[in-house]
């Protein structure tokens, strides 16, 4: 589905800002790859991208990946805009840019809908997901791309239906140059956690595409030359188990056609344990990876935070469940909330050590607006608005021993020689779950075996020969090695170079403590 012209063509660039170096995008990573250089494909403006009205022209550029030129700005008639909160610093610079060639500019995405007033430059502001709001900046545009006199704020009231989607126009992007590949199946979660903004933006009730539309869109992937993992970027992959169901089958056969050439990742709640039948399908669909949001080992806690389906199944028990469906978990853990004791920090390395979670992303708590969390701290006077703090929350634990707490959690999880542990763990009680795949015939070729030994050539050179912690590292790849496991080698060593020099960074009090601290930072990826 596309939208309507009235005739006129418009010259449209949509810009992605840098992120801000944060813990879930992996950039120490992509040194040892043999050319990533960003996260993953923008969902929000591939989509917007590929639903514009046919005869208009679009260029893509993601500023991970390289700064926008003079003449893309000089070439566009207007230029569209979308990114998170840690990406805030980095749209208003693009505005910035864009005013100087005197462009009008819309923003759109999760950061504007939820907070319009962060960004008051902004000739248009885009609220709410994909409908009419959409159709109205385009009627303009097509009238007139001039800016206007004051700012112009346009509100999604009727949505598209995500069955009406287009494929997001991934041709734009240099997919190959991506860690990981972007596929969009529900929006939406059923679940009211107190701290998440996910249901004040997009609703209780999941709406889901088809399965005929994300197997259409793995195929424009594989196409573009996406081949490794590809990250289902919904808020809870099973908020509607049903359709969870149906699309597994479609996933299933879509792999055996193409040869499980991709290996595919989530986020779920971790109730999914409770389900059997989904994981088992989901082992079959070739799934290597479930994001859970454990974000505290306390039962207390998370009663406190409306969090109870957390305790369906105890969750050490639900982490191996998952486990030994071949699924890695990872987890997302918070410190600073209302229920931490002084005896939290040894709780939580207890809980790291004891479920062989490799990798967490331990946040800092922070009141998102749009949330139950920020309503119930403005009603207790308890929001902090000072932006060289990590956090706006006013803790009950003083702030700096909740900073301390969590610098030392990072220092101590991360630890060359406990990550590799956890690793050796995975690669004995999970990985070996996994499905016995065949070699597909493009995974023999020439390219993609120079692609493997490039990356162990980098792997080797830079960890095993210049790394500080190469006893460690080495200790496990010959471990792996001696299985005929390069592939455990090279994805555990490559993802746990990224924890080791992001913690580092971390506990030495250079990163933010949390992916969406108020405390803006420079961009630490840069645009070359």
């Amino acid at each position: 589905m596309r939208a309507e012209s009235n005739g006129t063509s418009r010259r449209i660039l949509c810009v992605f800002p840098r992120y801000t170096s944060s813990f879930g995008t992996f950039e120490y990573s992509y040194p040892l790859t043999d050319g990533v250089r960003a996260f993953m494909p923008p969902q929000g403006l591939l989509l917007i991208s590929a639903y514009l009205p046919q005869d208009w022209q679009v260029k893509f550029v993601d500023e991970n990946l390289r700064r926008t030129t003079r003449e893309e700005f000089e070439w566009a008639e207007a230029v569209f805009v979308s990114g998170m909160h840690i990406q805030r610093q980095q749209m208003n610079d693009i505005c910035r840019r864009a005013h100087e060639f005197d462009l009008a500019v819309a923003l759109g995405g999760p950061s504007v809908s939820a907070c319009p007033d962060y960004y008051p430059s902004f000739d248009y502001l885009h609220v709410g997901e994909l409908g009419d709001a959409t159709n109205q900046l385009i009627e303009i545009l097509s009238r007139d791309t001039s800016r206007p006199e004051s700012q112009v704020v346009l509100t999604t009231r009727d949505r598209v239906p995500m069955t009406e989607f287009p494929i997001p126009a991934y041709e734009l992007a240099d997919v190959k140059k991506y860690f990981l590949g972007s596929i969009q199946y529900s929006s939406g979660c059923p679940y009211q956690c107190e701290f998440c903004d996910i249901p004040g933006l997009y609703g209780r009730n999941p709406r889901i595409k088809s399965p005929e539309q994300i197997i259409a869109e793995l195929d424009r992937l594989r196409e573009c030359g996406m081949t490794d993992t590809v990250y289902f970027v919904d808020d809870n992959f099973i908020g509607n188990r049903k359709a969870a169901m149906d699309l597994l089958p479609h996933l299933i056969e879509w792999q055996k056609q193409t040869g499980y050439v991709m290996r595919l990742a989530c986020e779920a709640t971790l109730n999914i344990a409770k389900r059997p039948e989904i994981l088992e399908k989901m082992r079959e669909a070739f799934f290597i990876t479930i994001f859970c949001g454990i974000e505290t080992p306390d039962p207390g806690a998370l009663h406190a935070m409306h969090k109870d389906h957390n305790m369906m199944v105890p969750i050490l028990e639900g982490v191996r469940t998952i486990n030994s469906y071949g699924m890695e978990v990872v987890s997302g853990i918070i410190m600073g909330l209302d229920t931490d004791k002084p005896n939290t920090t040894d709780a939580l390395l207890a809980f790291v050590e004891e479920s062989q979670i490799p990798l967490l992303t331990i946040n800092l708590l922070q009141a998102l607006p749009k949330t139950p969390l920020w309503d119930r701290l403005e009603r207790e006077g308890r929001l902090v608005h000072d932006e060289g703090r990590d956090s706006n929350v006013d803790f009950l634990l003083p702030y700096d021993d909740v900073v301390s707490s969590w610098k030392y959690c990072m220092e101590v999880a991360y630890a060359p020689e406990k990550v590799y542990a956890r690793y050796q763990h995975q690669c004995d009680y999970t990985y070996a779950n996994r499905l016995n795949v065949p070699v597909a015939p493009e995974m023999k070729t020439w390219p993609n075996i120079k692609r493997g030994l490039i990356m162990l050539r980098n792997i080797f050179w830079q960890i095993g020969v210049r790394g500080d912690y190469r006893r460690v590292f080495w200790k496990f790849a010959f471990g792996r090695i001696r299985r005929g496991d390069l592939e455990g080698l090279i994805g555990s060593a490559t993802i746990a170079h990224h924890l080791i020099t992001f913690a580092r960074a971390a506990s030495s009090g250079k990163q933010n403590a949390s992916n969406y601290s108020i405390r803006l930072r420079e961009a630490a990826v840069p645009a070359e």
